[in-house]
């Protein structure tokens, strides 16, 4: 962990809801939380919001975890690493809820509910207009509805006693505005006749988003609450609940929106009718790099104030702040990703390399063993883009060429090729001791100066001969990876093939 820069620990937390696969956009939010926290030598916790039974998604809370470690965003408390302030699932805080909803009742800021799904539906019908399609449930409308401040006590008191379906909502004042400082968009201000009368607990006994997420915060002593720019209207009812508990709020922030290529938000429904990625677990398989992904999404709504752009996970927590998060929305930009992708595989040692190519290898049919990987990696990993492409770009280090660039052929076989390339695999089969880049570059350079020739005049053709192709790594490395016999085999089959001149 690294060492506190700022002043007074923070303790913040990333809350997903197991509605679907960890999006970029979450992604985004836990990896901002985790940098605070380590700057300021604080915890950063995993609560996982899983009171929407009907959106719950099996695997959600698994590929959640897995991405989250796969990133190296390592939670000090959550599910599966414990904590004092557990249990880390709403799901199994359900009874807590039920106990703090009805202390708002007895405290006069939250009442009964016995409205019907048609009652709701006629209200909205009765009131929609132009000017509001949506009537809220709120300061305006309540005195309308079916509700304990529209019935006696003793007609309120009747249902609750006969198990009456009902819910329990805030109850917002008229007429009140709600202010709040927001680390990212400054003084915020609403007016509650804007507001709903947020349900708080459902007929089904479970709470809402809004009751559960105050609760938790405030009993798990959370700081800071960094979340989507979606959640910044949810704030005065927020605040109004914890005015009404007589809690202090969280510093807040709400992150700026991740939009996509063509300039709106990047949504589900883009991976759903694009194509586009939206899950970590799609940039996972797809072979991006964690350190890259990471990199990328930490600089899509914030900078670091200098020209700096590669940067590790360390470095992030280093250079993190919060007065740097931007207000406007970033654009994600695939081509830059790449180039993100590519700028931390060559910074990856060459085993690591070589072990996240395996799996495309093997795939693909081939069996290195570690060290020979390796040893590819090394040469062929400032080349790439993806460890993958080791399966592809670099097939020729597993298999004979089967093919010439035809090119390729016609530009760098000339007459005299063949019978010097004969040469040369003869020379390498003769040749004793150590057969490292150094040592090929000996002979091949030595041959060519005993027949007055230019090196590339064996360069070219070994390369050729060797892949397949007119491009690659450095030929002499090339020649070093592929080994003494693998050379010689494949120079003199180039022979047979394209002729002795």
């Amino acid at each position: 962990m690294t060492a506190s820069r700022d002043a007074d620990p923070v303790r913040v937390r990333f809350a997903p809801s197991p509605t679907g696969m960890l999006h970029i956009g979450g992604l985004r939010t836990a990896l901002y939380n985790y940098l605070l926290a380590r700057r300021r030598g604080g915890q950063f916790v995993l609560r996982i919001e899983d009171t929407d039974r009907e959106r719950f998604v099996e695997e959600a809370e698994n590929d959640i975890m897995s991405a989250l470690d796969w990133c190296g965003l390592s939670y000090d408390e959550g599910p599966g690493a414990g904590g004092a302030a557990g249990p880390y699932r709403q799901s199994e805080r359900s009874a807590r809820y039920r106990q703090y909803a009805e202390q708002l009742v007895d405290d006069g800021h939250a009442y009964y509910a016995f409205d019907t799904p048609a009652e709701l539906e006629a209200m909205r019908e009765r009131l929609r207009a132009e000017d509001r399609p949506q009537p809220k449930y709120g300061p305006r409308t309540r005195r309308e509805m079916k509700n304990a401040l529209t019935l006696s006590e003793e007609e309120t008191q009747r249902l609750l006693d006969d198990g009456a379906e009902h819910v329990i909502r805030l109850h917002v004042p008229r007429d009140t505005g709600v202010k709040f400082t927001d680390e990212v968009r400054g003084a915020v201000s609403f007016s509650t006749n804007d507001l709903d009368d947020q349900v708080l607990l459902k007929s089904d006994g479970l709470p809402t988003y809004h009751l559960a997420n105050v609760v938790d915060d405030h009993e798990m002593g959370i700081t800071h609450v960094i979340r989507g720019e979606e959640w910044l209207s949810s704030t005065p009812k927020h605040k109004l609940l914890y005015e009404a508990f007589g809690w202090d709020m969280p510093t807040v922030a709400h992150l700026p929106l991740i939009m996509s290529p063509d300039g709106g938000k990047l949504s589900k429904r883009d991976s759903e009718e694009e194509g586009l990625p939206v899950s970590v677990r799609d940039y996972r398989e797809q072979g991006y790099e964690p350190e890259a992904l990471v990199n990328f999404i930490a600089l899509l709504g914030w900078n670091p104030g200098t020209e700096k752009e590669v940067f590790s996970l360390d470095e992030l927590v280093d250079a993190f702040s919060l007065e740097r998060v931007a207000r406007s929305g970033a654009q994600f930009d695939f081509d830059k990703l790449k180039w993100f992708n590519k700028q931390h595989l060559h910074r990856l040692p060459p085993q690591t390399v070589a072990a996240r190519s395996r799996d495309a290898l093997e795939a693909a049919g081939y069996t290195p063993s570690d060290d020979y990987l390796t040893d590819v990696a090394a040469v062929m990993q400032d080349r790439i883009a993806f460890a993958s492409d080791l399966a592809t770009d670099g097939a020729f280090f597993f298999e004979d060429p089967d093919e010439y660039e035809e090119e390729a052929v016609e530009q760098r076989w000339n007459d005299d090729s063949g019978e010097l390339l004969a040469a040369l695999a003869d020379r390498f089969e003769r040749a004793a001791g150590r057969f490292d880049a150094d040592a090929v570059e000996e002979i091949l350079r030595g041959l060519a100066d005993e027949r007055d020739v230019g090196a590339g005049q064996l360069i070219h053709p070994a390369r050729l001969a060797t892949s397949g192709r007119s491009y690659g790594p450095g030929v002499f490395s090339l020649l070093a990876v592929l080994g003494r016999e693998c050379c010689v085999r494949r120079m003199r089959r180039a022979v047979e093939v394209l002729g002795e001149g």
